[in-house]
């Protein structure tokens, strides 16, 4: 009995060093911004992802557009239906907590809807 303790005591030490050996993730990522431009967009509306971090994007040929979140109550009833959009539109360059790039993401905002 004398012999385990010290043994488990050892064992826990050990076991606890070994959390720090893994690779540190960075905790900000940047985002790069682009200035507002007037854009007529066409597409199907979706929504995308799962609860509670859903989308509504607008699925246009070779583009999907982000609705920010002030401006879907506009296109919420539009889901599943090709619609035609006058609006702001921007983008950010995004990376994953590694610094490695997530990709562009292009979203709307100010949104007018002129075609159902």
């Amino acid at each position: 009995m004398k012999k385990i303790i010290p043994l488990l005591f050892l064992l826990l030490f050990a076991a606890g060093n070994l959390l720090p050996l893994g690779k540190r993730e960075k905790t900000q990522t940047k985002t790069q911004h682009s200035e507002l431009q007037k854009v007529e967009a066409s597409g199907r509306v979706r929504l995308v992802g799962s609860s509670p971090m859903t989308s509504l994007v607008i699925s246009g040929e070779g583009r999907e557009w982000y609705i920010e979140s002030g401006e879907k109550e506009k296109l919420m009833h539009l889901q599943q239906q090709n619609v035609t959009v006058i609006a702001n539109e921007y983008y950010e360059d995004r990376v994953f907590a590694n610094g490695a790039p997530a990709g562009r993401f292009y979203f709307l905002k100010d949104i007018t809807v002129i075609d159902k």
